[in-house]
């Protein structure tokens, strides 16, 4: 997966500011990964396999968070053979627009580009039930949290990493003396 990110210029080194609020020295930019539909295919029927097939027989619909999940929630749909959308914060919290709904019971996969502490995740999976949907698992291209994520359904990513993040107050000299970028598509 990092030879993915590598290839496409995906993994990206200086001060990043992330979404969550945390400073890191390294970026996964995985709208440059999933530029290439055949990568973003490959990668998505690669992901739809590391779900137990038991699992996978049960998801009825792929809803991925706006902006960085919608591409590979559609490759996800594509892959498992089920309809994707996503949800967006148009007023700050998640919700289905542009005519998407879920039926009740609708057993559901939540995916995302990149889970760090699993914040989006879970507003994200809250937002689907609130509409009806059970969300049964979920699923990223990247775990950086490397397993410590708990979105309280079982969750599969492709590949689990560590890079350090750090709290604005607690910046390792090297990253203090610099200015972060904000290269995501969320808005601080």
């Amino acid at each position: 997966m990092l030879a993915e990110f590598r290839a496409s210029k995906a993994l990206l080194e200086g001060h990043f500011l992330l979404s969550s609020g945390r400073h890191s020295a390294h970026y996964l930019q995985c709208a440059r990964v999933l530029m290439d539909p055949q990568r973003a295919g490959r990668l998505a029927s690669v992901l739809a396999a590391r779900i137990p097939r038991e699992l996978r027989k049960d998801i009825s619909k792929v809803v991925a968070p706006a902006m960085g999940g919608v591409i590979i929630g559609h490759e996800m749909g594509r892959a498992l053979g089920v309809e994707a959308m996503f949800v967006e914060r148009p007023e700050g919290t998640f919700e289905l627009r542009r005519g998407f709904t879920l039926e009740p019971g609708d057993k559901v996969l939540m995916v995302e580009d990149v889970v760090t502490t699993g914040l989006s995740s879970r507003e994200a999976i809250r937002c689907i039930e609130d509409a009806g949907g059970e969300v049964i698992a979920a699923a990223a291209l990247v775990d950086r949290s490397a397993g410590a994520v708990d979105l309280g359904v079982p969750f599969y990513p492709l590949i689990a990493i560590n890079f350090p993040t750090y709290e604005p107050d607690e910046l390792p000299p090297e990253l203090a003396s610099s200015e972060a970028v904000k290269p995501g598509s969320r808005a601080k």
